[in-house]
């Protein structure tokens, strides 16, 4: 998408208040009238539309760039289709009512968000994908906070912020290798570098969720030992399960494509599901479309359990092209690439770099949603002037990560956002004061580069040491 030629090139001051009247139009409906993300989109889709009917440009021409956009997401789209396939075959196969009955033993332990968060940490780093963690592990822990009477906010915030420590830190992530290849830094001296705003928002994440969980020994356990009893009944826990879930984090730790590895994870998952449920195959297929409806008998457990599906994903994939859509159409009609230009008139010191270089990454994220676009655009328009400054280019790359990566799960018409409130079930307004990890990550950027902490310049083999900003 950051290809597209635009066909128009307006002033910077005409294409950033074009932005902000786009921008006013989304946050405004979606925040104050509570309205779902993809009419507003449209609004401001028809907005821009007639901005370029104005300045003459053919509809046609408008089209294409809503296309091209769109076009750009495909591969996302059809992850997004895989991942809803794989819920439902990880339900059918037990992987996740297996996980879950594990998991309820965690709520006779003291600090259950903290638990979920290093949990979320740690399967993130060994596979490499926020998405992965959280519609698997992630939804298992869901299910466990509703049945304890657990804030499901806070739970989805514990949830995110572990996932996305994973997405960033881990050498697996497609958005580390991106952020890393980008500026052209060494992956693991890229990870490395993060390591300085990572492991304090870590910590102070950790802590946080550890004095809000709530108090273990005021909890009535008796629900959660009924719907244990219950998953055993219904023929749910078998320790084979975890089959599917050790080939997906084998696959991953290959490399092997994200399609393929949830390909063959499902596949697996379908067949233990054959074994232990004794469905036919058209039973199976329906499932994978329209995802499991659990029948137990049990309340707790249906709820817990009828998800997932192709299906389920329409929503999300509808709101991804749509947003996608968006910024094709502002690349299209010259907007961002003006915005971009205007704003490098501001760097004059190595702060005013940086420091700008992270509203870019954020500014992207807020107005376009799209995780990627953040680090390649960021990364391409600023890699330059880091090197005017002098100052190392692990710095941008962190940047794209603090500012970029973890931002987008914040954003409520985002790629990321979308998709987690469809998987969590969870409102990206309600668990955004939560996901103090990625709220943490830009803050401590923005810190470093007002006090010089930690920027080095290109030759400096320190990271450490600061510098005068």
């Amino acid at each position: 998408m950051n290809h597209t030629k635009s066909i128009l090139n307006p002033s910077f001051k005409e294409a950033f208040f074009i932005l902000l009247g786009a921008f006013g139009v989304m946050s405004g409906s979606i925040i104050l009238l509570e309205a779902p993300p993809h009419l507003p989109i449209i609004s401001a889709l028809i907005l821009l539309i007639l901005y370029g009917l104005i300045n003459k440009v053919p509809f046609k021409e408008l089209e294409q760039g809503i296309t091209q956009g769109a076009q750009s997401g495909l591969g996302a789209v059809f992850l997004f289709f895989m991942i809803g396939i794989l819920l439902s075959s990880w339900i059918l196969s037990g992987t996740i009512p297996t996980l879950m009955y594990v998991g309820f033993e965690l709520t006779a332990l003291p600090f259950f968000y903290a638990i979920v968060f290093l949990i979320c940490a740690i399967v993130g780093v060994g596979i490499g994908s926020a998405f992965t963690t959280a519609s698997t592990i992630g939804l298992a822990f869901i299910g466990i906070a509703g049945s304890i009477d657990g804030s499901l906010a806070i739970t989805a915030g514990a949830i995110i912020s572990g996932a996305f420590f994973g997405d960033k830190m881990s050498p697996l992530s497609d958005t580390t290798n991106l952020a890393s290849g980008i500026v052209k830094v060494d992956l693991f001296e890229h990870i490395k570098n993060m390591m300085w705003t990572t492991v304090p928002a870590f910590l102070i994440s950790f802590i946080i969720f550890a004095v809000l969980s709530p108090d273990h020994t005021s909890q009535d356990l008796s629900a959660i030992e009924a719907i244990q009893s219950g998953l055993l009944e219904a023929n749910f826990v078998h320790w084979s399960s975890f089959i599917p879930m050790i080939i997906l984090a084998v696959l991953a730790i290959k490399k092997i494509h994200a399609l393929i590895t949830l390909n063959v994870s499902s596949f697996s998952a379908i067949l233990l599901g054959l074994i232990h449920q004794k469905l036919g195959l058209s039973e199976v297929f329906n499932i994978l479309f329209a995802g499991y409806v659990s029948n137990t008998g049990n309340d707790a457990i249906d709820s817990l359990l009828s998800r997932g599906g192709l299906n389920s994903m329409m929503f999300t994939v509808s709101l991804v092209i749509l947003a996608l859509g968006l910024g094709g159409l502002l690349f299209k009609l010259g907007i961002i690439q003006s915005v971009l230009v205007g704003i490098k008139n501001w760097l004059r010191s190595q702060k005013s770099t940086i420091l700008t270089s992270v509203s870019c990454a954020m500014g992207i994220n807020l107005f376009i949603g799209e995780q990627y676009l953040s680090i390649l655009l960021t990364g391409e328009a600023f890699a330059e002037q880091y090197e005017k400054q002098g100052i190392a280019r692990k710095h941008l790359s962190r940047v794209l990560e603090d500012a970029g990566t973890v931002v987008n799960p914040l954003v409520p018409w985002s790629v990321c956002g979308v998709f987690l409130t469809s998987i969590l079930g969870v409102s990206t307004l309600a668990y955004l004061p939560f996901a103090f990890f990625c709220l943490l990550c830009p803050v401590l950027t923005i810190l470093y580069a007002v006090s010089g902490f930690t920027v080095s310049f290109r030759n400096e083999d320190t990271i450490g040491k600061s510098v005068e900003v």
